[in-house]
């Protein structure tokens, strides 16, 4: 599960935090490794206690069209993460090359290296996951030596993670805060892991052993989320130490030319721009070519480590949204070619350059996907028709709804910063207005649906209650929560009409 939390996606974000904001955001960081953990607890006991994952229950209880819409926009979060992965390999693999290895020959390999991971699998999952275990520990390896070369300001990072402030930051760092939060909160992971609970036998007839489970799965998630939160800890720090100084570059170049580096020219200049190529130079300047090799094989264990999970979600949601089931070849080649088309062509005729930009943009649209699994994950576990004795309790069910509300909000002032930055044409201007449209009547309609089967009867009385299908009885016997029984038997005749 931690390698959701490791991604590429995950490392460019964490230097870019660093490089642009210093230690300023390192908080939103760790708030938003706390926000996953909590995610990460309601699939996990909505997996124990029903027996199913999430994108089943989704296909339980959703009427068809908006079934349909959540299938789809969490393909989008499962492609996008998809494309970090292929970038950050084909960039480690152009690093470890001296750069011989052009971009667009990484990318084509990638197909190669998520076949292997298939054959492994075949081995059984036990021992895919202590493969998975040893990436990481590579991971883990290589970023903290170089954290340890860093050697950063220990009163800064403490600063940094317990005063929820930014001084002096403006639009640049507050949608680096929004990358922050697409990427550590992958909302395919929270399917994922709602998935992988099942691969463990539990008697769900014995209470005890339920209550035994969930707090289990509970330590499991948060020993992984630690181990990944220490991770991105050291990658923001070490990017903050050498690039949150205004002259951060100019010092960089002046180091690159002291060691005689070829590719100096790229920090020749007062503007902190960095990446996770550039971030691989910057190291190899400040510390030795070895530094570089050293990033370069974390990047890669990155890369190679999270490909099997955007394959395993993928197939999860596929068989749950649409009940619909492939091999798992077929399914990782749709997946990995959709993503490879356009990384292939900006790779060829574009450069690094833009494949970095598409790296922050992606981790961006991780963000805008996130209510499609937080307001699910939220409204059956919440619903005692599903959950029975472990449904969420009230203090529960505001703290989630409150962080979804508040990632919704930061979404809309996202979309609304971004606007600012699109050429002046009105033709732009309208697509993006009706996407924003569209996506704010479907997040309506998810929390409509969520406060009704939480039992808030005043929205029977709103005059479209009937054009969206909401027809059902109360449970008595579930005091006087909306039974998900009864609106699933209404979504089934509606669907079946």
């Amino acid at each position: 599960m931690s390698i959701a939390y490791l991604d590429p996606g995950n490392i460019e974000s964490d230097l870019q935090s660093g490089a642009k904001a210093g230690f300023k955001l390192l908080w939103v960081l760790m708030s938003a490794t706390i926000l996953g953990l909590l995610m990460q607890r309601l699939a996990a006991r909505l997996g124990v206690v029903t027996g199913m994952h999430l994108a089943e229950i989704c296909y339980t209880y959703y009427h068809r069209i908006p079934r349909l819409i959540l299938w789809i926009m969490v393909e989008i979060a499962i492609i996008g993460s998809d494309m970090q992965e292929v970038i950050g390999t084909a960039t480690a693999l152009y690093l470890l090359s001296n750069e011989k290895l052009p971009l667009y020959a990484g990318v084509l390999i990638t197909i190669v290296d998520t076949f292997t991971f298939l054959l492994l699998d075949k081995y059984g999952l036990r021992k895919l996951e202590a493969f998975f275990g040893l990436l990481i520990t590579v991971m883990a390896i290589m970023f903290g030596y170089e954290y340890g070369a860093a050697a950063p300001n220990q009163g800064e990072i403490l600063k940094g993670l317990f005063i929820p402030y930014c001084s002096g930051c403006g639009p640049t760092q507050l949608i680096q805060a929004v990358g922050i939060i697409g990427a550590i909160i992958m909302p395919h992971n929270i399917y994922l892991h709602s998935a992988l609970v099942k691969s463990r036998d539990i008697d769900r007839s014995n209470k005890k052993k339920v209550k035994e489970a969930n707090m289990y799965y509970f330590v499991e998630a948060a020993v992984a989320l630690f181990v990944s939160f220490l991770i991105n800890l050291f990658v923001v720090s070490v990017f903050a130490e050498g690039f949150s100084q205004r002259d951060g570059n100019t010092t960089v170049y002046e180091e690159c030319i002291q060691h005689d580096i070829a590719y100096a020219h790229e920090f020749n200049t007062t503007d902190p721009q960095v990446d996770i190529l550039r971030g691989g130079k910057f190291l190899g300047c400040k510390f030795g070519q070895a530094a570089m090799y050293i990033w370069a094989v974390g990047i890669l264990a990155a890369g190679q480590s999270s490909t099997m999970t955007g394959t395993y979600a993928g197939q999860f949601v596929m068989e749950g949204f649409l009940n619909l089931y492939w091999k798992r070849w077929q399914r990782v080649l749709l997946t990995r070619s959709i993503a490879i088309m356009p990384t292939v062509l900006i790779a060829f005729f574009r450069g690094i350059n833009d494949l970095s930009g598409m790296n922050d943009l992606l981790n961006v649209l991780m963000s805008l996907q996130l209510p499609f699994a937080l307001i699910p994950i939220l409204t059956f576990t919440s619903t005692k028709s599903v959950m029975n004795d472990f449904k969420n309790g009230m203090p529960m069910k505001i703290l989630t709804g409150v962080l979804a509300a508040v990632v919704i909000a930061i979404n809309l002032f996202f979309v609304i910063i971004y606007m600012r930055k699109l050429p002046s044409h009105w033709a732009i201007y309208l697509f993006v207005i009706l996407g924003t449209v569209l996506y704010l009547l479907f997040v309506i309609y998810l929390t409509y649906f969520c406060l009704v089967t939480m039992g808030v009867q005043c929205l029977l009385k709103l005059p479209f209650s009937n054009f969206l299908g909401m027809k059902y009885e109360l449970d008595n016997k579930a005091n006087s929560e909306i039974s998900i029984d009864n609106l699933s038997s209404s979504y089934r005749s509606v669907n079946d009409n």
